[in-house]
């Protein structure tokens, strides 16, 4: 009897294994682009004759000695529902396929950014009644080799049960794309937040370039389970380096009480995320201390605590007593502090702090950290004692080259498409000028590995962010890769949105990725669907040094150059001398160029506008109110040039 059931389940499992299986991305629901042929591939049986309907199409194929097929569909247009069947021994029925409009959304955090997250989210979604938009969400993985098929993900339907997880950017380039065009509409989102450009690029790309095969050449294809311990223990050696001991949670319940003794734990910057700091790039547990001294007179009156925000939830202590909890990453915590609580002398605030995904810790303005008495307050903002008790740890995708291109990237090939979405650099800005090299690198290599030509590839500037103070003095960082991503334009097909006047020097993920998606959208239907339009901010052309004034002129000026400020004063210029000194500018609109000077230099020989991580108050636009791309006039070397992409092993 075992016999035969062992009989039955091999001659099961043979025919099971034989079965035509399709990609994921084949599913009910999905988008195909029109006006291309449309690739359909999948798996069978060795040598197993395959035969797919669609509309009005039929097409075979037979299976190659792995199993594997792939044919080309003619192309359609624009429509749907339909059903796309595939037949060998078995058969598989998908529906509610529509033909239409794909693009694919990659990157990381900002493109990853879901619409409930969101300026105005709740109207936003409440807006959602777009059954021709279709979001297709990549599973995030990691692999050494590349994989023929994702780890997981699914089509769904614009509505107000899915919107809240689309990429912000991708729905709503798609709503306006829909808006103009009235045609279906589906976006790809393959996306990770805090990963470098590297991690995206294919192994081959790496080997055939003469910047980079030095490089991929000393790093072997990589074993996940190898590099796992290998991260496992470097992480948690980094941060028993970093704090002086080790990284447990034993005597947890002790770190809120007042009385507990953390002189030996280390100090950090609040507020701002630990992953700029010497914690590094971790999710987990921490907690964080802060001692301060109040009066007999402070003690008696009514108090509230403002702990700015936390990301990602917190459990907030004062004196043990537990006093205010939140789990909203971007919720401003404000906790009254119950009578009794407060005391003569030495109090503790003492936070428990657990960090599932991205930044971690309290971020936000120092202004909003502060015990607050009414009549007056303690700032809170500076040095707090740290402990990291829990570590989530997971391979990070920035470990090897092309973990992400392996696993994310390589299954969609060669799925058609329109176009690509791309929102990604903060990563990358210590290397800042290398991704003048990488950047490209990684759109040359998707367009080699896809064979559908020279396809459009837009992507987002980096907009205003804080991150380490950078300006035309010291350096930036930012300034900098701003700067190479304005330099891969040059690359055919590409197009860029400037995000200089929508960000958020505070806050590295700005909420308004309507105004993203618009300006994205503006490229598309200007370069690929004929709406003619002014779809660009001005870009720098060319200096002329007339005297003691340099005169800037500009590309893309659509009517006409403008400002935003009512006295038409230009904000962020700033022009040198020989001597590399660069000194505040006046700077005025005249005859759609932009004269600069400055009384302290008289013979001036090169410009920076918005050369800083925060270029918030920079305000040079078009009459069609696109702002102008930062940039500098001069080649000096700048701080990121002699750094590289390596890998630790």
């Amino acid at each position: 009897m075992k016999k035969s059931v062992l009989f039955l389940f091999l001659i099961f499992s043979l025919l099971s294994n034989a079965n035509v299986r399709m990609p994921l991305l084949f599913s009910d629901g999905m988008v195909l682009q029109r006006n291309k042929p449309i690739p359909v591939w999948g798996w069978a049986e060795a040598n197993e004759k395959v035969e797919v309907r669609f509309n009005k199409q039929t097409k075979t194929v037979t299976a190659d000695q792995n199993g594997k097929w792939m044919l080309n569909l003619d192309s359609e247009k624009a429509g749907g529902p339909f059903e796309l069947t595939i037949s060998g021994k078995n058969k598989i029925v998908i529906t509610n396929v529509l033909v239409g409009e794909v693009w694919i959304c990659s990157g990381q955090s900002n493109m990853e950014f879901q619409v409930y997250k969101t300026m105005n989210a709740k109207a936003e979604i409440e807006d959602s009644n777009y059954p021709m938009i279709r979001h297709f969400g990549v599973a995030q993985d990691l692999s050494g080799t590349p994989k023929e098929d994702l780890k997981a993900g699914k089509w769904t339907v614009c509505n107000k049960e899915n919107l809240p997880d689309f990429t912000a950017v991708g729905y709503f380039f798609a709503k306006k794309i829909y808006a103009e065009l009235k045609i279906p509409i589906g976006i790809i989102n393959t996306s990770w937040g805090g990963t470098c450009v590297e991690t995206w690029t294919s192994r081959a790309a790496f080997e055939k370039s003469e910047e980079f095969k030095s490089m991929i050449a000393e790093i072997p294809s990589v074993n996940m389970d190898v590099i796992f311990e290998t991260y496992k223990k470097s992480v948690l050696d980094n941060l028993q380096k970093v704090q002086g001991f080790e990284v447990t949670m034993a005597n947890e319940n002790q770190f809120k009480d007042s009385n507990f003794d953390d002189k030996n734990w280390p100090e950090i910057k609040v507020p701002s995320l630990w992953e700029n700091q010497q914690i590094g790039n971790i999710d987990g547990i921490v907690w964080m201390r802060k001692t301060i001294v109040l009066s007999a007179e402070q003690v008696q009156k009514e108090a509230v605590l403002h702990l700015s925000k936390v990301d990602d939830e917190d459990e907030t202590y004062i004196n043990g007593i537990k006093i205010g909890t939140n789990n909203l990453w971007d919720a401003q915590r404000v906790y009254k502090i119950p009578a009794g609580v407060l005391k003569e002398g030495k109090n503790v605030i003492a936070v428990r702090i657990s960090d599932y995904t991205g930044g971690g810790g309290i971020y936000g303005d120092a202004a909003d950290l502060k015990i607050d008495f009414k009549d007056s307050n303690i700032p809170l903002e500076g040095l707090w004692k740290f402990n990291v008790v829990k570590v989530k740890i997971e391979i990070s995708p920035n470990s090897y080259p092309s973990l992400l291109f392996n696993a994310m990237v390589n299954p969609l090939i060669p799925y058609a498409f329109q176009g690509v979405l791309w929102y990604q650099g903060e990563a990358n800005v210590t290397r800042a000028k290398e991704y003048k090299k990488s950047f490209p690198l990684m759109i040359n290599d998707w367009r080699t590995q896809w064979k559908q030509g020279n396809f459009p590839f837009y992507f987002v500037q980096l907009s205003t962010f804080d991150e380490y103070g950078g300006n035309s003095e010291k350096g930036s960082r930012w300034a900098e890769l701003r700067e190479a991503q304005t330099e891969t334009l040059k690359l055919p097909n590409t197009g860029m949105a400037v995000t200089t006047d929508i960000g958020n020097a505070k806050d590295i993920h700005p909420t308004n990725k309507q105004d993203v998606g618009k300006r994205l959208a503006a490229i598309a239907l200007n370069n690929v669907y004929g709406k003619k339009m002014v779809y660009s901010g001005p870009i720098f052309k060319s200096q002329e040094v007339k005297g003691n004034q340099i005169v800037l002129s500009f590309d893309n000026i659509g009517t006409g150059l403008s400002t935003t400020d009512p006295n038409g004063i230009l904000k962020g210029f700033e022009i040198a001398g020989a001597d590399k000194i660069f000194y505040p500018a006046k700077a005025i609109i005249k005859d759609n160029k932009v004269i600069v000077s400055c009384d302290k230099i008289q013979n001036p020989v090169a410009v920076h506008y918005g050369w800083a991580d925060d270029d918030t108050e920079i305000n040079l636009f078009n009459k069609e109110k696109f702002p102008a791309s930062p940039f500098r006039t001069d080649n000096w070397e700048m701080i990121t040039a002699n750094e590289k992409y390596s890998v630790s092993k």
